[in-house]
């Protein structure tokens, strides 16, 4: 990943303790935050109110930590002047893939370290669609290594004194075999439908005009070889019985600067694709979807031009974003360009530099919110897991990378954990994203569930309490947040 405009990304971590069947949170401990059960939530105690509409809440001060809270929301007449958020199913726009992160190599290596009750225990937290777990519906994965990993690798280094390998005779997927894959396989079985997007952060090293790890661009004699190497890769992960979705030609494209990284210029992603990669996949059998770019909105121009290549688009699924420049509206003019590609969010990190509230508000105003009313099918945080130092990393990888856990014998929960669980534990995938207006502070979107449900998110995005109602079907129902709170509310 780059690290640029951090001036809201980051934040103190949120040492937690997942109280009872309603994942109510308080402060608490920082060494074993298992979730618990029974009396300490209230959920137990406490009689459930009549309501029409459920309400989570995330305070920005951590009092509230996505916590289901038992007062009445019933629809009816109002005769309030407060603003009113319609919603309106008969707005309908992209389906929804799902919310979720990078499983990075450091981040399954943390959860594999935990022990086998702790270990399962969280997983089912992370990945069970069900009323006490949050459900995360969509990974990102790292093609060998990322720069999240503890040693840079990729699945085809020479060993020998040759000087190719281009009947890829030395390639192997064994270094995942000691945590990447076991912490998928534990995934799959509770989740056996996540979708699952890879893409590497460099080619082998014998491939790129450097030679190096860092930097250097593909070889263009070595287009066809990669390409292979791709489906290999796509190959020996189904014999493992995971499935990838989708994959991304190259991770951030356009950064050199990281460690592993390799440039990739949108004509040689083109040229790659279109007479490489698409045609290698579609000899092979593949299904994989190819996405474009995967790197920031602030060069729009990149993907557009793979669209614009005729031979590219054939085989080219959509484009996929990160946000550490540009805007995010930056997306919904990439639709208007082609709107048959589909658009996808795939990173954005929260840092060990800043503040709850900030990556709080930031994260679910630009992403939750901003990347999804900007056409987006899924959201994906950074990094699922760290340590209390924020590595694993490579030599030059990310050392302010915070993840949504931090584990160090138990876990605690950070804040993209409670950024995700808000939309990934209600939209489901299936969802489509629906009318929802805009009013004042009250930044929001809306979604329908395959079984018809309506979710609503909501941030108040200033610093003063705003009382509003929620409107639906010609009735409304009046409801508040604090300034900078984030509420996530279904009927």
């Amino acid at each position: 990943m780059k690290i640029k405009n951090l001036k809201y990304l980051g934040f103190i971590g949120c040492l937690t303790v997942l109280l009872g069947a309603g994942i109510s949170c308080k402060k608490g401990s920082s060494t074993d935050t298992t979730p618990t059960t029974g009396a300490g939530n209230g959920t137990s105690t406490v009689t459930p109110v009549k309501t029409d509409v459920n309400m989570w809440l995330t305070q920005s001060d951590q009092t509230i930590l996505f916590q289901k809270q038992n007062i009445s929301l019933l629809f009816g007449t109002t005769t309030n002047s407060n603003p009113t958020i319609e919603v309106d199913t008969t707005q309908t726009y992209q389906p929804i893939d799902g919310f979720g992160f990078t499983l990075t190599g450091g981040s399954a290596s943390l959860i594999n370290s935990l022990s086998s009750t702790q270990q399962n225990t969280l997983l089912k937290e992370l990945f069970a669609a069900d009323t006490t777990n949050i459900g995360i519906s969509y990974l990102r994965i790292s093609i060998g290594a990322s720069d999240l990993s503890a040693s840079v690798y990729t699945y085809d280094e020479i060993t020998s004194n040759a000087t190719s390998d281009l009947n890829l005779q030395y390639f192997s997927i064994d270094k995942e075999r000691t945590d990447l894959i076991p912490v998928l396989k534990k995934i799959i079985a509770i989740n056996p439908s996540i979708k699952i997007l890879a893409c590497p952060w460099t080619a082998p090293t014998w491939m790129k005009t450097n030679g190096l790890f860092k930097g250097g661009s593909l070889k263009t004699e070595y287009y066809d070889v990669y390409a292979k190497y791709f489906v290999k890769y796509i190959q020996a992960m189904k014999a493992e019985g995971i499935t990838i979705d989708a994959i991304t030609p190259q991770n951030e494209p356009l950064n050199e600067y990281n460690n592993p990284a390799m440039l990739m210029q949108a004509t040689e992603q083109a040229n790659f694709i279109k007479n490489n990669l698409g045609p290698q996949f579609k000899a092979a059998g593949l299904t994989t979807k190819i996405i474009a770019y995967d790197h920031n909105t602030d060069h729009t121009e990149y993907p557009l031009a793979i669209f614009a290549d005729a031979g590219a688009n054939a085989y080219v699924d959509g484009s996929a974003f990160h946000l550490y420049a540009g805007s995010i509206d930056a997306l919904t003019s990439v639709h208007n360009s082609y709107p048959a590609k589909n658009i996808y969010f795939t990173e954005q990190y929260t840092a060990s530099t800043s503040n709850f509230s900030g990556d709080l508000q930031w994260h679910v105003q630009n992403l939750i919110i901003g990347a999804t009313r900007n056409w987006s099918r899924n959201v994906l945080e950074w990094n699922l897991a760290s340590d209390p130092s924020y590595g694993p990393h490579t030599d030059g990888g990310c050392s302010t990378c915070k993840g949504a856990l931090t584990i160090n014998n138990g876990y605690v929960r950070n804040v993209s954990y409670y950024i995700i669980a808000h939309a990934s534990k209600f939209v489901r995938p299936g969802s489509v994203r629906i009318g929802s207006a805009i009013v004042g502070n009250l930044q929001n979107v809306a979604f329908k569930t395959p079984e018809g449900k309506k979710v609503l998110i909501v941030l108040n995005s200033g610093s003063t309490s705003q009382s509003f109602n929620i409107k639906f079907n010609n009735k409304a129902v009046a409801t508040s947040l604090n300034g900078g709170a984030v509420a996530t509310y279904t009927w």
